[in-house]
């Protein structure tokens, strides 16, 4: 699947622990979707094994060598984990150079957070938003909120949204476009649009979908989603608001 030169692809994956549907443990499966994909940017969420210590799921010392990425570099849930709440950003090597990665504690009945990944001109929030729909309420509107305080810059949010509705939860996104390329759960027989993106003016999409093939369906219980964005012209970039510029990351 070509993209234009100027273009970035993103992507969202709910991993799954890499436990497939039903197991067994196989992460070199996940790797393989990721790399099929191409994109240059994906949030994934379910790096990490849920108990103890949360102990990577995603073998890190396997990524750059199945996929041609790189993780983001921030201090994750514990010594041994690859993500924060389970979740990380993996970056081809040349952006990892320009990023820089802040995490964002959410309110909620579960643990939540989100992490907010600065490459030059754009802003991303990568997310996994909670069960209960006054939890995911209560998480996009403090992330909407601190990204409407910090400045002008070019927003997308994206994650597995756990919402399967289009009519309600989704009410703080109302400045944003939300992009719901198709189902993506479950992966054998997807029915519903849990992942999601949410982009800003100043953002130009070019396409999305959901990357479903055999070898998906196999991998998680989430398909992957993607899309492809171009930067608009300047003159075209959000205004002070919500598509906030996150600067300081304040509530870390």
């Amino acid at each position: 699947m070509s993209k234009r030169p100027d273009s970035l692809r993103l992507a969202s994956y709910n991993l799954h622990k890499c436990r497939g549907m039903t197991g067994p443990y196989a992460p070199e499966r996940n790797l393989k979707v990721i790399a099929e994909m191409g994109a240059d940017v994906i949030a994934l969420q379910e790096v990490d094994f849920r108990h103890g210590s949360r102990p990577e799921a995603l073998p890190r010392s396997q990524i750059e060598a199945a996929t041609g990425m790189v993780p983001a570099v921030f201090n994750g849930t514990g010594q041994n984990s690859l993500g924060w709440h389970g979740q990380t950003i993996l970056l081809r090597p040349e952006l990892m150079a320009q990023a820089q990665v802040r995490r964002l504690p959410l309110p909620g009945i579960e643990p939540r957070g989100a992490l907010a990944l600065r490459l030059p001109g754009l802003t991303l929030i990568a997310m996994h938003l909670g069960l209960a729909r006054s939890s995911r309420r209560a998480q996009l509107q403090r992330i909407v909120a601190q990204a409407g305080r910090l400045g002008h810059d070019r927003l997308v949010l994206t994650g597995d949204f756990n919402e399967w509705r289009i009519d309600r939860g989704l009410e703080a996104l109302e400045p944003l476009h939300i992009i719901a390329p198709g189902p993506s759960w479950p992966a054998p027989f997807p029915r519903l649009r849990y992942d999601r993106f949410a982009v800003s003016r100043g953002i130009e999409v070019l396409g999305s979908g959901v990357w479903d093939n055999d070898f998906a369906r196999q991998a998680s219980d989430h398909l992957p989603v993607w899309a492809d964005i171009a930067f608009e012209p300047r003159s075209a970039a959000p205004e002070a608001g919500i598509s906030g510029r996150i600067a300081d990351y304040p509530g870390e």
